[in-house]
Formats: structure tokens, C-alpha cells, sequence
């Protein structure tokens, strides 16, 4: 039986009921009680706290570094592929893998890098080193998500990451969130030649003597930068990568004929080495039995972003050697195989960039920066035949992908005048080794995926879909619906709320652009919800890698760069990797799109330790932002500001909104910052401003139980007055972030519209969702239910449950399963919850699956 002095009772009035707040002191866990459902609510206090050492990887301090020796044999297999990452959507530059048997090379790790690998089983375990053309949004999206990937692999891994000199600056920038001894061995790239290892990062300090290659770096910096307006970022790298010499071909022949009997000195010929003849008196050479060396293949990787680098390249004398037309031809001149082109069209297209083409006459030119026409054929296979697969069932919350055109295009006769120029295709190769295959290799360039055979594919699959598909579209049709396009009125039940009265299609749509956790996988990216608030703007809540490419997915380039230049504000729940690492590409194509347009610098909410990334990642390159902490956007913050804001009028009463979400957040932490600061008072001023004309009476952060900085937030939509004068309230949105459930959470999603809460296990993983701070699937439903909220949804599931979580039949009476590029709009709520049995119907066939990797990782996040 407890003392009474181990633990302290905290009772919190939440609306007609009460919570019990039960802190044992000695444990490392907290309860809750509920009078209403009398049962215990364990989370890992170490956790939410970041004192928990168990949640951390033990092996990380000693992450493997992978070493070759120079002397190995040789690899028998070579090539140079082309990754697609971006190529059907164009929002970041591919990547570019070069092979060997026992190394694997890759330059550029832009967004999706993970995700692509995974769908193309791609082992990113085998990567060896990185290479980075540019340090920007573009090339370096995917690098935070693969460090955690390897330093989560068995007992740690890590590579080598090679940069120009603001490399030092998005490693500083990073340390903010991704473990210090996950990217120990970064290389600086301070002037032209062959790589060595910089020791100021590295404890190494000798040279890497690569042991298929040797990469040797081109600094482009273009004329007239190097003073004070020059840009880190300004910086390109150009790597030539030259394959060792292939030994001649050994005629056992004629060593027999010279009298060489001993089999051992074959093998010292094969070395290089003479030896003496078994029956004549005379030295062998190997060159008296083998044929001349094989010159090693050479390809050269090219990123001239501006005219202004392309100036820069086409005056530089470091390549004068690898050069094949008679100009600049030299003695040692060295025959390039392939050359692969990453800058945009506008810079491959100009005359002085193809007169510098030219100079390769024996090289194979692959522009790979920019396509030639609409690209159909999506890079994520798997995730696109699920989209189309729901589309066909449910076109209502499943709209048809948008295609990303682009006006990133080449003209179609544009290399007419170099028939060695091909454009990029998705994992497009280019083979140095066997030799007697050198040359492009496209037996692993995806075939194309028409909706229609995937249709074709279920309806033999699945035959009671059509069926199926019927009965859904029927859930839209019923008799009492109106059809006035936009301003349908949505099929209202008695228990419906009053703030769906009247309401139209264009007040709110919600789409997640990400649904699963951890890392990116096959069919759910990582966290990303888009508010489509229509005329009004948009917002966006977490914001994972690959978010940009998701929007373009749903949206098509127009409208996802529409919804990126009029989002009114983005929020981050917490500083974990799979909720923020999108934000820098997002803030960087808003900068651009809104370049000379009198605007704002965007609103970003977030906790703490995200102001120092961006603080960090701002010395790189300019994001036009302005930070909040989430702690001055609490219910107690907002209450302080509105009572300065008005400093002759005392607050006698507050709002039901703001009543709720004290209740629970401000009893146990005091997470309410001073809003006496200029600065904060002055932003807050502003993010009411904005959320007004956005339509929005409030957005409020309340705390929960995750890690240290971990929010939720509730977005409430301003009251509305009909045509008869009567005032509908307007909806409230409430989404979890990732947490334990918690009396936070409850009291803060009282009379939710929508509570859209993470479901991270299944019911039978309770244990772990405890030790890691998340939810499983009947706990969340548990605190939809608790707080009285009009519909959950599920999100954030376990990259476990590639395409559906399990779930129990009973709870879900009002409840839906959020997927990839879903879109839910208010006025079809009332059919979320009929639409659940037919989803379990298209995906009766799969099964759990248990993939370890992801445990890896998710143990961290």
C-alpha cells in the first residue's frame, strides 16, 4: 500500500467530469486515472522529460565506419545509376549513385532519398560516401533521414560526407536534432584536386585511398561573389571520378611458349611482377604474356545551377585534360565515358553551355537536372497503385493524383545537335565494368503504370469491388443532399454538431500529405497535414520530409505552389526528425515564389530547438520566416497577450475554448513563456492578424506527453451568421501530435469536430507504445470518445502496418483511417466512419508486417 508522501493528487476540471492526476514519485512512470473509465494511463516520464537513456541507441557512440584497402581486387561489376527521386514531381534535383561490388558512392541526397531506396530496394546500409554538388534545400532534403536510418542500422553506422565549405554550417545546423555521432565524418571540400580527409571533422587523417576510384573535386565559385554579397550557397562542386585501370587479358599460351611452368608466377605476371623461365634463360615481362591495360572509364558529374557557374565552368582549365576536341586536346589528355548534367534547363540550354558539351566528343551526355516533357510514369510505384486503388473505390476523400508538370523543361530539339545526349530516366545506368558492356543500360527503367491495369488488376483481385464501389458513391447521394458545387450542403444526422449547419465546400478540406511515423516507407510517407482553407489560405501542421513532393502529388505543380505562396502559417508539434525535416524545402520555394511581391516572412510555430536549426540553417541560405515558440501560443500565453493587448479592460471571463485547454496543460508543466518580450507580443499581434483574415478565431499549442517540447494544437474556426441572422459556431479541429493519451489531449478536444490523433500501435503493443510516448489504436479512439469529439481520425501508424493498421470492428462507429494524400472535406464527415468496412474489404489480403529496420529508428522518434 502507497504513503501518502509517494505520490501527489491533482484533481483538473474538465468540462461535466473530472480527472484524477495520480504522480508517483518514486517510479519513472506517471498514471492517470479516469473517474469516467477508471483505468490506468502509463507513459515513460523519462522520455517525455529527455532523461530516459533507454530510448536511446546504447551502440551509437562507436557508429562503423567503413574502410577499404586500396590493394583489394578490383570490382567486377561498375556502373553509374541514376536515382529519380523528384523526377515525376521536380522538387528536388536526383541523385546519383556509383556502384562497386564492395562501395557504393552517392552524390546528392535531396528529399525522398530514403523513400526512393526503400521502394526500389536500394540497401542504403551499403552506402559508403556522400557527395555534395551544392549545400542547399535541393541536394541535402534526404541527408538528416538517412543519417538516422544508418545510425540506427545494427550497431551504427556511418559515411562519409564530402562538401564544399558551407558544409560546415548544415552540420552545426543539424546537431540540433540528429545525434552528434551521426555525422562525425564530414569532409570539407576547400580547393580543386584529388579528395583527402579534412581531419578538422574527422578523427581519421591520413588520405582515403578509394578502392575502385579516384574522385577528384572542381570548385565552381562564379566571378564577382567573392566579395560581400557572395552566398554559401553560391558554391558548386564538380567531381570527376576516374575507375582504376582494368589489368590486360592474361595468354596462358604464351607463357607456356616462354617456358613459365610454375602456377605461382602466373600469378606474380598477373601482379605486374617478372619472373624467371622454368626452361629458358630469360625473364618474362607481363607484357610479353598480357595484353595492354584497360584505361579506366571516367564520368563526370556536373552542377552549374546559374549561367553565372556555367560562365565559371566554361573558363576553368582544371578539366583541359579530359577535354577530346582539338582546342584544348593535351598530351595526356583522358577520354571521358560519361559526363551527367545536373543544372536546370535554363542553363543547359545556352549556347556557351553546349559549345562546352561539345568538348567531350566521345562521351555520353545524360541531363539529368531537367526532363524534356511531362514526366507520367510515377518514381514511388507502390504507393501510387494504392492511391489509384482507393481513387477507384472512394474518389470523394481519394482524389486522382495531380501530374507535377514542370516548365523545367529542355525544348525538344534541343540536343538535336549532339546525338550524345540522352535525357534522365528513373534508374538509368551507365556501365563501366564488365568492359565488354560499357555503355547505357535501361533494363531497370520502370515500365510504365496505367491507372486502368491496376483497375483491371483489382477488380480480378478483389471481384466484390465494383460492388463496393457502388454502395460508397451512394453514401454521397443521398436524397436530402443539394448539388451547388461549391456550396453543397453536407447530409446533416441529429447527432451531428451545430457548426456543420450550413456549411460549404469551400470552408475547409484537410489533406495529409503523410500518415505513417518513424521514416518514409513504401506506401505512407512521413507526418505532413495541409489545411486547405481555400480562399481564406492554408496552414500546415508537421511538415516531413518529402511534404513539398506530396503536395504536388495531390495538388499538381500549380496548386502546390499556390498552397506553399498562401499559407498563412506552419506549425511543428516537436523537434523529431520525421515532423520537420520538409520545412527548409517548403520555406525555400516560398522565399522564390514570392521574390519581388511585397509579402511577409512566414510564421513558423514550433518548439524551441527548431528555432536553433533554422537559426543555424539561415546562415546557409535566407527562409523569409519568423519563429513563435509553441510555449507563447498556449491558452495561459494568449491570455496574457490579450490582457496587455488591452491593459484597461480586466479579463473577467475566458473563452470556452481557451477555459478547455487550460485545464489540463498549465496543472503539471508550466509551459507559458513571457509575453512581455517586444518581439513575441509583436508576433503574436501579427498571428492573430493572420489567422483572422484566415478566418480562424485561434490556433492554441497545448503540452503532451512525448519527449521534452512535445505539442498538440487546436484550430477554431470563427463563428459564422446565416442568412436569418443566426450565429452557427464554428469548428474546431483539434491534432495530437505524437503522445501518450493524456488529460491534455482530452481537455483540449472537448466538443471537437475533429480530433485527429496519432495511432502509432495496435492494441497489442501496448507496452511499447508506453516506453516510446505513443498511442495505440483503441487508445486513441479512447480520448476521441472521452472528449465527446464528432469524428477521430487515425494517423502516424507504424511503418509495421504498410497499408492498413489493425483495428477493432466496436470502436469505430465514428472513426476513420487517415491515408497518403486523403482529403477530408467537413462536409463529408458524416460518411467517414460507413466508408471503414469497405477500405477493409480492398485490403483484406494483406498482412502485418514486421520490418526490423524500422524498429531501428522508430526507437528514437
Amino acid at each position: 500500500m502507497l504513503k501518502l508522501a509517494e505520490f501527489e493528487v491533482v484533481v483538473v476540471a474538465a468540462a461535466s467530469k473530472e480527472v484524477i492526476l495520480l504522480r508517483f514519485l518514486a517510479p519513472s512512470l506517471l498514471v492517470f486515472l479516469s473517474m469516467e473509465k477508471t483505468k490506468e494511463v502509463k507513459f515513460n516520464e523519462g522520455r517525455a522529460k529527455g532523461t530516459d537513456r533507454s530510448s536511446k541507441p546504447t551502440l551509437i557512440k562507436n557508429l562503423r565506419l567503413k574502410h577499404h584497402t586500396a590493394n583489394s581486387t578490383s570490382s567486377t561489376t561498375a556502373y553509374i545509376q541514376i536515382l529519380g527521386i523528384g523526377m515525376d514531381t521536380h522538387d528536388t534535383m536526383p541523385s546519383v549513385l556509383l556502384f562497386f561490388d564492395k562501395q557504393r558512392f552517392i552524390f546528392n541526397a535531396g528529399e525522398g532519398l530514403q523513400r526512393f531506396c526503400t521502394e526500389h530496394k536500394i540497401k542504403l546500409s551499403k552506402i559508403d560516401h556522400v557527395f555534395l554538388s551544392r549545400v542547399c534545400s535541393e541536394s541535402i532534403g534526404g541527408l538528416p533521414g538517412l543519417l538516422l536510418t544508418l545510425a540506427g542500422m545494427g550497431d551504427g553506422l556511418s559515411v562519409n560526407i564530402w562538401g564544399p565549405s558551407n558544409l560546415d554550417l548544415l552540420v552545426d545546423a543539424m546537431k540540433c536534432f540528429i545525434p552528434h555521432h551521426a555525422m562525425v565524418h564530414t569532409n570539407i571540400i576547400s580547393h580543386s584536386g584529388p579528395l583527402q580527409v579534412d581531419n578538422f571533422h574527422s578523427s581519421a587523417s591520413v588520405a582515403i585511398k578509394f578502392k575502385d576510384v579516384k574522385i577528384s573535386a572542381i570548385l565552381l565559385q562564379p566571378k564577382g561573389v567573392e566579395g560581400s554579397d557572395a552566398k554559401l550557397s553560391d558554391v558548386s562542386v564538380i567531381y570527376v571520378c576516374e575507375l582504376h585501370e582494368s589489368k590486360g587479358k592474361f595468354h596462358k599460351e604464351k607463357a607456356d611458349a616462354l617456358g613459365i611452368k610454375v602456377k605461382t608466377k602466373f600469378r606474380e605476371l598477373t601482379e605486374g611482377k617478372s619472373v624467371k623461365s622454368d626452361l629458358l634463360d630469360i625473364t618474362v615481362h607481363p607484357s610479353d604474356v598480357m595484353d595492354a591495360p584497360i584505361p579506366g572509364p571516367i564520368v563526370i558529374v556536373v552542377d552549374c545551377p546559374t549561367n553565372s557557374h556555367a560562365q565559371e565552368l566554361t573558363s576553368t582549365q582544371s578539366l583541359n585534360d579530359y577535354y577530346s576536341d582539338s582546342s584544348c586536346q593535351s598530351q595526356s589528355s583522358k577520354i571521358v565515358n560519361c559526363v551527367i548534367h545536373l543544372g536546370p534547363a535554363s542553363v543547359v540550354n545556352s549556347s556557351h553551355y553546349k559549345k562546352w558539351m561539345n568538348k567531350f566528343t566521345s562521351a555520353q551526355h545524360i541531363m539529368a537536372g531537367c526532363v524534356m516533357k511531362e514526366v507520367q510514369n510515377p518514381i514511388l510505384k507502390s504507393s501510387a497503385r494504392i492511391t489509384e486503388r482507393l481513387n477507384y473505390l472512394c474518389p470523394h476523400l481519394f482524389p486522382p493524383m495531380s501530374s507535377a508538370s514542370d516548365h523545367n523543361f529542355l525544348r525538344e530539339d534541343s540536343t538535336s545537335k549532339l546525338s550524345n545526349a540522352i535525357f534522365a530516366e528513373n534508374l538509368l545506368k551507365f556501365v563501366f565494368r564488365p568492359h565488354a558492356r560499357l555503355g547505357l543500360d535501361r533494363s531497370d527503367v520502370p515500365s510504365p503504370l496505367p491507372a486502368s491495369a491496376v483497375i483491371d488488376e483489382l477488380l480480378l483481385e478483389i471481384p466484390d469491388i465494383l460492388d463496393a464501389r457502388q454502395h460508397v458513391s451512394q453514401l454521397w447521394q443521398k436524397p436530402t443532399a443539394t448539388t451547388k458545387g461549391l456550396i453543397d450542403e453536407p447530409i446533416l444526422d441529429e447527432n451531428s454538431p451545430s457548426c456543420l449547419e450550413n456549411i460549404r465546400r469551400d470552408d475547409l478540406e484537410i489533406t495529409f500529405l503523410g500518415t505513417g511515423s518513424s521514416q518514409p516507407s513504401k506506401y505512407r510517407n512521413v507526418t505532413a497535414i495541409y489545411f486547405n482553407l481555400f480562399s481564406n489560405g492554408s496552414l500546415l501542421l508537421d511538415c516531413g520530409e518529402g511534404t513539398l513532393a506530396q503536395l504536388k502529388r495531390r495538388y499538381g505543380r500549380e496548386g502546390a505552389e499556390n498552397a506553399v505562396r498562401h499559407l498563412a502559417c506552419v506549425w511543428i508539434s516537436h523537434i523529431h526528425a520525421d515532423h520537420h525535416v520538409g520545412l527548409v524545402r517548403i520555406l525555400a520555394l516560398r522565399r522564390d515564389l514570392l521574390k519581388g511581391v511585397p509579402h511577409d516572412p512566414l510564421i513558423v510555430i514550433g518548439p524551441s530547438q527548431l528555432k536553433r536549426f533554422l537559426d543555424a540553417y539561415q546562415r546557409l541560405e535566407d527562409l523569409d520566416m519568423q519563429f513563435l515558440d509553441n510555449k507563447a501560443t498556449t491558452a495561459a500565453s494568449w491570455e496574457t497577450f490579450e490582457f496587455d493587448n488591452e491593459p484597461n479592460k480586466a479579463i473577467t471571463s475566458t473563452s470556452s475554448l481557451e477555459e478547455s485547454c487550460l485545464q489540463g496543460s498549465s496543472k503539471r508543466l508550466k509551459l507559458s513563456v513571457p509575453v512581455d518580450n517586444v518581439a513575441t507580443f509583436a508576433l503574436l499581434n501579427r498571428l492573430e492578424n493572420v489567422l483572422n483574415k484566415a478566418g480562424l478565431e485561434r490556433l492554441i499549442s497545448f503540452p503532451v506527453v512525448h519527449c521534452p517540447e512535445a505539442f498538440g494544437v487546436v484550430l477554431k474556426a470563427a463563428d459564422r451568421i446565416n442568412s436569418i441572422g443566426k450565429v452557427i459556431p464554428g469548428w474546431k479541429v483539434v491534432y495530437s501530435g505524437d503522445t501518450r493519451p493524456c488529460s491534455e489531449t482530452i481537455e483540449a478536444s472537448q466538443g471537437a469536430t475533429i480530433l485527429i490523433h496519432e495511432a502509432t500501435f495496435e492494441d497489442g503493443m501496448a507496452g511499447e507504445a508506453i516506453a516510446k510516448n505513443h498511442s495505440t489504436t483503441k487508445e486513441a479512439i479512447d480520448v476521441g470518445n472521452s472528449a465527446g469529439a464528432y469524428r477521430i481520425v487515425l494517423t502516424h501508424f507504424s511503418q509495421r502496418y504498410p497499408k492498413i493498421p489493425v483495428l477493432d470492428e466496436l470502436s469505430m462507429h465514428k472513426t476513420c483511417i487517415a491515408f497518403d494524400l486523403m482529403t477530408i472535406n467537413l462536409a463529408d464527415l458524416h460518411v467517414l466512419p460507413e466508408v471503414i468496412p469497405y477500405l477493409k474489404l480492398l485490403f483484406r489480403t494483406e498482412m502485418l508486417i514486421d520490418n526490423s529496420d524500422d524498429h531501428d529508428v522508430e526507437a528514437d522518434l
